[in-house]
């Protein structure tokens, strides 16, 4: 590889972490119309394994937005990311996908103890397809797999010291 190429390839990478990033700020600020501009026009999610839905990204953000009313107080924390530039079939350069695995605390939030405790924990994988636009990456495609959630009751854990 030349170093035009390289630099190229390590531009792309850094874009596409951007853009996971502002996706899962978007999803945690509840700021719907982010998460809706993060995708091409005929971008799509699909949550059906983490109980959702599956739809174009305005209707999945609808849903979202329902579901998260909730859990006003959320974090999405994307870890082992994985990025394969050109993943699809004759690719020129333009594809991607990035595989990350998740945790996301969630919580009811509320006055007084109850605002400190966890209501919800779950983890898993989500794939994200992306395609490169005259407006930079955006997501085609993103699919999320939940694999577990644990429910905390509302409990506030103790701090180790």
């Amino acid at each position: 590889m030349t170093q035009r190429v390289e630099l190229a390839t390590v531009r792309d990478r850094l874009a596409l972490d951007g853009l996971v990033t502002d996706y899962a700020v978007a999803v945690d600020d509840g700021d719907w119309a982010a998460y809706r501009r993060l995708f091409t026009p005929d971008g799509r999610a699909d949550y059906r394994a983490a109980g959702g839905i599956e739809g174009d990204a305005g209707t999945v953000a609808g849903w979202l937005a329902e579901r998260c009313a909730e859990f006003p107080v959320r974090q999405h924390l994307f870890v082992n990311r994985r990025v394969r530039l050109g993943t699809w079939e004759q690719d020129t350069g333009d594809t991607a996908e990035v595989r990350t695995d998740y945790v996301s605390p969630a919580s009811r939030g509320g006055d007084g103890a109850a605002a400190a405790g966890l209501d919800l924990l779950s983890g898993g994988r989500c794939v994200f397809t992306v395609v490169r636009t005259p407006d930079g990456w955006r997501l085609s495609r993103v699919v999320v797999r939940e694999k577990w959630r644990r429910p905390t009751g509302g409990r506030a854990d103790g701090v180790i010291h």
